[in-house]
């Protein structure tokens, strides 16, 4: 079962700030580590070391290399991590609290037909 970061992981994820529009994550691990499954909402990542991981999400796995100083955009994900690499994985995320805005004319779907 899928559940927040900081309750499934908390020896690797604590709440660095929290208010009503976001809440910040740092994330710390060592070689070898593993995160159980757990779901991240749209979030911005900044890596503060490079690292190598490996991430399985719904039955499918693949292997990212990222180096430090990065900022990537997350969309909403369930997933679980193992540090493959011989370095520290270190990172902060900015997790969103607000809905992602819609379109108009479209639904939770994608675009409404006619």
């Amino acid at each position: 079962m899928s559940q927040d970061p900081v309750e499934a992981n908390p020896g690797l994820y604590r709440v660095i700030f929290e208010n009503e529009r976001v809440r910040v994550l740092e994330y710390r691990d060592q070689p070898g580590d593993r995160t159980v499954p757990h779901e991240h909402p749209d979030s911005v990542m900044y890596t503060l070391s490079s690292f190598t991981r490996r991430l399985s999400s719904g039955g499918q796995q693949r292997e990212v290399e990222l180096e430090a100083g990065q900022a990537r955009w997350l969309g909403a994900q369930e997933h679980a991590g193992e540090n493959i690499g011989g370095t520290e994985t270190h990172v902060i995320f900015v997790e969103l609290k607000e809905p992602a805005p819609t379109a108009a004319g479209e639904g939770p779907l994608g675009p409404s037909g006619p």
